[in-house]
C-alpha cells in the first residue's frame, strides 16, 4: 500500500480554537468547515429546528477537503514538540489535591510497567496530542479511550452489551485524539504480549480499520436509528469476517463471567452480617476500608441530593433502599488517589442488595488544551455523567452527580454484570479481532455528537490512514517506555514516593 508523502507535521497547541491552520489557497469547503460546518446554527438559535443539514455526501466531500488542512502524513510522525515538559513533572502536577497516603500507590501501580503508565499518564498524552497535527473537527470524546476502558455492563432489560466504559476524562476536542490514544494503547500491550512489530502493526490498523468501517455504516444513517445502535456482546462480529474459533470463545468465556458479576454476587464477596442482623462491607486493606464519623454522615447526605439528579421515576424507585453500609474504595491505576466510596445498599429483605459508587471527578486531563465547556459542566460530577450518556449507546439509569465537602462526584451502579475482555492473555489473531472491533464502537460513540461523514471523508477507506496511525503507534510507543522509564528512574533517585501495588 502506497504511504502518503513526508510533509512536516503542525505543532501549534491547541488553545482557544480547535480549529485547523488555513493553508495557502484554501478553498470554500475548507473554510466552511473551519466556520463549524454546513447548515448549522447555534443551540441557543431560534432557529435551531429549522435549519437543514447539508446531504451526507456533500458533508463528505468536507471531510476529503480536510486533508489538505492535516495531511495523513503528518500525523504519522511523532516526535517530542519543543517545550515538552517532563512527563513526572505532569504526575506530580496531577497529584495535587488527591489523598495524599495514595499517592505513592499511585506511582507505584503505573510504575508496574510501561502500559500501567500509559493508562494513568492521560494527561501526559494530553499534552502531547494538543502539540501535534490536529483536523479541527471537534467531538465529545473520551479522553482516555485505551484499551481496557471499553469492556461489558447490563442494561436495564438485563443483556450485555459492550462499549467505551470509563468517563472521567470527558470533555470536547478533535475525534483523532481519542483514536490515537486508543491506537498507542494497542501498541503497548502488543508489546506486553510479546507481538512483534509487524504483529502491532496489524492490530493497529485493524483498530482503525474497525473505526473507518464503523463510520462508513454510520455517515449516511437516520440520525435517530445512530442513537439506537447499541452492540449486544454475543452478537460482536456476526455481521463481519473478523470473528475466530478464539475470539467467539474468549467472548463466551467473558460474557458468562460479566453475567456472574451482580448485586448477590459483590454481597457474597464483600459482605458480611454483623450481630445486629445488619450487613457491613467486610474491610480489605488497602482497596477497602471503614467509614465511619462524620464522614460517613457527609457522604449519606451526598447520596440524598444525588437523587435530585435522578429521572422522577428512578428516585421513586430508590427510595424503596435504605443504606446499609459505607467504605472507602481504591480503583484503577490513574483514579488512585481520588476520593471514591463504595455504598451498600438494601431493598426487599437480605437478598435484595444494590451496590452504588461515588467517584470524585476532577478537571479532565485536556482541560488546559481545549476551550472551557459551558458553565453548566463546571461540577465535573455532572460532567462525566453528561459525557457518558451521551458517548454510551445504553446506560445506567442509576448514573447522577452530587457533591460532599465541597468535592464534585459522581454515582454510578458498581456491580451491573460488568466485565472485560482478558487482552492482555491473547494472540494476535483474536487480539486484533477486538480492537477491530473497539474502533468500531468508538467511531459510533463519535458518531453521536459529530459529524460521521465529514469525519469518514477525512479517513477515506484506502487505509493509508490506518498506516499513517500504525506509524504513530509504533512511535509514541516508544515514546511510553521512555517516559515509564522516567518514572522507575525518578522512585529510585527517591524523588517519587512509590508504594507496592
Amino acid at each position: 500500500m502506497r504511504k502518503p508523502k513526508a510533509v512536516k507535521a503542525m505543532t501549534a497547541p491547541v488553545k482557544s480554537t480547535l480549529s485547523p491552520a488555513k493553508p495557502a489557497g484554501a478553498d470554500p469547503l475548507v473554510e466552511i468547515i473551519e466556520a463549524g460546518g454546513v447548515g448549522r446554527t447555534s443551540a441557543a438559535s431560534p432557529e435551531v429546528l429549522r435549519t437543514v443539514n447539508a446531504p451526507w455526501r456533500t458533508r463528505l466531500k468536507l471531510g476529503e477537503a480536510l486533508r489538505r488542512v492535516a495531511p495523513f502524513a503528518a500525523h504519522a510522525k511523532w516526535k517530542p514538540a519543543k517545550g515538552r515538559p517532563d512527563p513526572v513533572a505532569i504526575l506530580e502536577a496531577g497529584n495535587v489535591g488527591r489523598v495524599p497516603e495514595l499517592i505513592p500507590v499511585r506511582m507505584g501501580r503505573m510504575a508496574a510497567s510501561p502500559f500501567a503508565f500509559l493508562r494513568g499518564s492521560a494527561a501526559v498524552m494530553a499534552w502531547d496530542l494538543a502539540h501535534g497535527p490536529s483536523t479541527g473537527v471537534n467531538v465529545v470524546i473520551g479522553g482516555d479511550a485505551h484499551i481496557d476502558n471499553f469492556g461489558l455492563f447490563g442494561t436495564p432489560q438485563g443483556d450485555v452489551v459492550i462499549d467505551l466504559n470509563d468517563f472521567d476524562e470527558v470533555t470536547v476536542g478533535p475525534w483523532e485524539w481519542d483514536l490515537k490514544r486508543l491506537t498507542a494503547s494497542i501498541n503497548v500491550a502488543g508489546r506486553a504480549n510479546g507481538f512483534g512489530r509487524k504483529a502491532r502493526r496489524k492490530a493497529v490498523i485493524a483498530a482503525v480499520d474497525g473505526y473507518r468501517w464503523s463510520l462508513a455504516r454510520l455517515r449516511d444513517m437516520p440520525i435517530l436509528d445512530v442513537w439506537r445502535q447499541h452492540t449486544l456482546a454475543n452478537r460482536l462480529g456476526e455481521k463481519g469476517e473478523h470473528l475466530d474459533r478464539a475470539s467467539a470463545k474468549a467472548l463466551r468465556a467473558a460474557v458468562k463471567a460479566a453475567k456472574a458479576s451482580n448485586n448477590h454476587s459483590a454481597m457474597m464477596k464483600l459482605a458480611a452480617k454483623d450481630a445486629d442482623g445488619g450487613w457491613r462491607i467486610v474491610p480489605a486493606p488497602p482497596g477497602i476500608t471503614a467509614v465511619g464519623g462524620q464522614e460517613r454522615d457527609q457522604v449519606i447526605a451526598g447520596l440524598r441530593a444525588y437523587l435530585a439528579t435522578l429521572a422522577p421515576e428512578r428516585q421513586y424507585m430508590l427510595r424503596r433502599y435504605h443504606i446499609d453500609d459505607v467504605a472507602d474504595q481504591v480503583v484503577g491505576v490513574g483514579s488512585v488517589g481520588m476520593r471514591v466510596y463504595l455504598v451498600m445498599l438494601m431493598g426487599n429483605g437480605d437478598v435484595d442488595p444494590l451496590f452504588l459508587q461515588i467517584k470524585e471527578a476532577g478537571p479532565p486531563a485536556a482541560a488546559a488544551h481545549v476551550p472551557a465547556l459551558p458553565d453548566r459542566y463546571n461540577h465535573e460530577g455532572r460532567r462525566v455523567v453528561f459525557g457518558q450518556r451521551l458517548l454510551q449507546a445504553t446506560g445506567d439509569t442509576l448514573l447522577g452527580w452530587t457533591e460532599i465537602a465541597g468535592r464534585s462526584y459522581y454515582v454510578r451502579q458498581t456491580r451491573n454484570r460488568k466485565g472485560s475482555i482478558p487482552l492482555a492473555t491473547m494472540a494476535i489473531k483474536p487480539f486484533s479481532f477486538f480492537v477491530w472491533a473497539y474502533g468500531g464502537l468508538l467511531a459510533r460513540a463519535h458518531a453521536r455528537s459529530g459529524d460521521a461523514a465529514v469525519i469518514s471523508g477525512y479517513c477515506g477507506g484506502a487505509g493509508a490512514f490506518d498506516e499513517a496511525l500504525a506509524d504513530w503507534a509504533e512511535a509514541y510507543g516508544d515514546q511510553t517506555y521512555k517516559d515509564h522509564a522516567a518514572l522507575v528512574e525518578a522512585i529510585r533517585s527517591g524523588r517519587v514516593k512509590a508504594a507496592p501495588r
